[in-house]
């Protein structure tokens, strides 16, 4: 059988992990242990923090709505409510967006949902 030497390979997986690890700090932008620890944490991290954006922007979507409507004489959730009973389909981002780059439409909306 025939001798198998791997150092090709090895040396391709190392500048690819090494290339994924630049701008780190310290040992983990040039140390082939350190910078593999680290691209698979920051791995982690942006799968989680992908995931954690869309709660982040519906909640902001709802503070800015909520704050809208109290100008209006309402609160988010009584506003919801109609809306939903009213069979009215907008989402929170587009209704967010109309109260804060459109407030006469805005308020021409939340007095039609009333």
């Amino acid at each position: 059988m025939s001798r198998v030497k791997r150092g090709v390979m090895t040396k391709k997986r190392h500048k690819n992990v090494l290339k994924a690890a630049k701008g780190y700090r310290w040992g983990r932008k040039n140390l082939f242990r350190k910078a593999k620890e680290a691209v698979i944490k920051a791995g982690k991290y942006a799968h989680r923090d992908r995931r954690a954006k869309k709660r982040d922007f519906r909640s902001l979507w709802i503070v800015r709505l909520n704050n809208a409507l109290r100008l209006h004489g309402m609160v988010y959730r009584d506003f919801i409510a109609l809306a939903t009973k009213k069979n009215i389909a907008l989402d929170r981002k587009v209704l967010s967006e109309m109260a804060v780059e459109n407030p006469e439409t805005f308020k021409a909306f939340v007095e039609k949902v009333k």
